[in-house]
This record gives C-alpha cells, sequence and structure tokens, in this order.
C-alpha cells in the first residue's frame, strides 16, 4: 500500500477552502495545510498575513495512485479555483493565495507543466493561467488551528460565505469523484 500513495502539494487561494474540496475526493488519504516556497523558515500564520515570507498557503496531499490519478486531482484543482488571478482568490489578496503546484517527484511537475501548457493553448480558462509550476522548498505544516478548519467551522461567516459555496461547486462538478460517506 505504502509504494502506491504519492504527495502533491497545491495552493489555491486560501488553504481553508482547497483543504474542505480535497477532504471530499476519494482517494485522498491526507490533507495537511501549510506554507511552502518561501524564505522564512518554520512562519507562523500572522507572519504570512504580513504578505513579506514569499510562501503560499497550500495543501500538501497524499493520494492513493491507484485510485486517483494526479491528472484528476489537478484536474479538480484547476476548476475549484481561479488559476488565471495573479496572486489573488476573490477578496483574498496577496503572494500567499497564488495559484501554485509544488513537487516532490519530477515526474509530477512534468505533467502539471504539460497539463498548464495544454490548458493555456486551449485558451480554457479564457486569460493566462497565472499557477506556478515548481519543486517543493521549505515546507512547513501550518498552525493545528488551521487544519480541518471547515470541518470544525462550518458556520463561521467565512466559511459559510466563501467555504461552503466552493464545497457545493465540487460536489456538483465532480460528483464522481466523491468519497463515499
Amino acid at each position: 500500500m505504502a509504494d502506491k500513495l504519492q504527495t502533491i502539494t497545491l495552493g489555491g487561494g486560501c488553504f481553508w477552502c482547497t483543504e474542505a474540496v480535497f477532504d471530499r475526493v476519494r482517494g485522498i488519504t491526507d490533507v495537511e495545510s501549510g506554507y511552502t516556497n518561501g524564505q522564512t523558515i518554520q512562519p507562523t500564520y500572522e507572519q504570512i498575513c504580513q504578505g513579506d515570507t514569499g510562501h503560499a498557503e497550500v495543501v500538501r496531499l497524499t493520494f492513493d495512485a491507484d485510485e486517483i490519478s494526479l491528472e484528476e486531482i489537478l484536474e479538480i484543482f484547476f476548476h475549484t479555483h481561479d488559476p488565471t488571478t495573479l496572486n489573488r482568490q476573490g477578496n483574498d489578496v496577496g503572494t500567499q493565495y497564488r495559484s501554485g503546484i509544488y513537487y516532490e517527484d519530477p515526474a509530477h511537475g512534468e505533467l502539471a507543466d504539460a497539463m498548464v501548457r495544454q490548458m493555456s493553448q486551449d485558451k480554457l480558462f479564457g486569460a493566462p493561467i497565472t499557477t506556478e509550476v515548481k519543486p517543493l522548498a521549505n515546507y512547513s505544516t501550518a498552525e493545528d488551528y488551521h487544519q480541518d478548519y471547515f470541518a470544525k467551522h462550518p458556520g463561521q461567516g467565512y466559511c459559510a460565505m466563501v467555504v461552503g459555496p466552493k464545497v457545493d461547486k465540487f460536489r456538483k462538478t465532480f460528483r464522481k469523484y466523491l468519497k463515499e460517506d
């Protein structure tokens, strides 16, 4: 089983949104909110929010490649956030909210690059894709209170107004990828 498990780290804006979507995807065995690809070692959320650490808010996904492919994961990723807005998702603005795919396996980076090229060529989103594809660097886990945030606080304002609708969109658009309850 362990050799089937792979990881990919994705930045799609606020990690609460991205985590809430991927928590519901079959084949995803673990979702961890964190920070990556910045210069500060072990940054705090407060440092990230200041916007000068260089880190992106991300989720690190562990997935069973026999149940779901990386290509399917990236298809979900690209369609559950806006990959055309630089350093922004909705009202969340700053480099920490950039769209990014961060890989440890070079084959994952090659697949992500190829998908971005094809989607750009097809003009799939009607605007240039700004998603960066880079090797994972300087990753650290976010504070405990960020983990499973939507599951723990579904009625909190941001969760109810932003995260919930994103999860609903995922459920409607990607029904075939939903975990069975």
